[in-house]
């Protein structure tokens, strides 16, 4: 499970400590027998790029990336429910799914925060890639939307994309993504901020033509959910906490 918690480290906002020990984290993943060769050069890949750039720049092009616009959020019910109500339901359920797995969120985090969530699944075992295929979805829209970008952080969405077991067509998803519009440019932000207005009906504004990769590019064939089922949730909640 040190890979899940790896990849969430490197989807985190690079922190000082982060960039001072990327040589570290290359002679991990260069040396690891558990890893297979198409995930370690991908893994590689992206550590490589960044071991070459400036902290500075880094942390920049980061916040250039998911900070702005909503397209490459790192939280996953965006792609999910949108600014629905559903989402602040499913954000309390998911907290509850960690409590029961004994573990608390910091105050300040999200509980949809992608790393978070890979932190999550790095702590449930055998179970840990089932919940990880179960964003897949998510997963592989960000990795079509990154690429679009030219950011090696899709490399990051792939390595997932390879450990959950799903084979995605990316090519097809990349094209339908290729006509979106950009949400990040100044313009867009603009006119975000011009349209946008609070609602407290609860209507629900997400966005229905969000695109999902369809059923022939998952090419597994087995639809994708966001929880387990109530059997499985009664099985989990009934076992002990993980010990750390």
């Amino acid at each position: 499970m040190k890979v899940l918690n790896l990849i969430a480290r490197l989807l985190d906002y690079p922190s000082d400590e982060l960039v001072a020990h990327l040589d570290e984290l290359t002679n991990w993943v260069a040396e690891s027998e558990d890893l297979d060769a198409p995930l370690r050069d991908m893994l590689l890949a992206f550590i490589s790029h960044y071991e070459c750039m400036d902290a500075l720049d880094w942390q920049s092009e980061y916040d250039g990336l998911f900070e702005r616009g909503r397209a490459v959020s790192l939280h996953i019910f965006e792609h999910v429910h949108g600014e629905s109500r559903d989402r602040g339901q499913a954000m309390v359920d998911l907290t509850a799914r960690y409590r029961s797995a004994g573990l608390e969120l910091n105050e300040r985090e999200l509980p949809d925060y992608l790393p978070t969530y890979l932190e999550f699944c790095a702590t449930q075992g055998e179970e840990a890639y089932g919940w990880v295929h179960d964003i897949t979805h998510v997963i592989a829209l960000l990795s079509a939307r990154l690429s679009k970008r030219e950011s090696p952080y899709h490399l990051l969405m792939d390595s997932l994309l390879l450990m959950a077991g799903v084979f995605v067509d990316l090519t097809a998803l990349k094209e339908e993504v290729a006509n979106e519009e950009r949400d990040d440019t100044p313009e867009a932000l603009d006119k975000i901020w011009e349209e946008e207005v609070v609602s407290f009906t609860g209507a629900n504004n997400c966005d229905q033509s969000i695109t999902r990769p369809s059923a022939a590019q998952l090419r597994d064939g087995q639809p994708l959910t966001w929880a387990p089922s109530a059997k499985d949730a009664a099985q989990n909640s009934a076992q002990p906490a993980p010990q750390e």
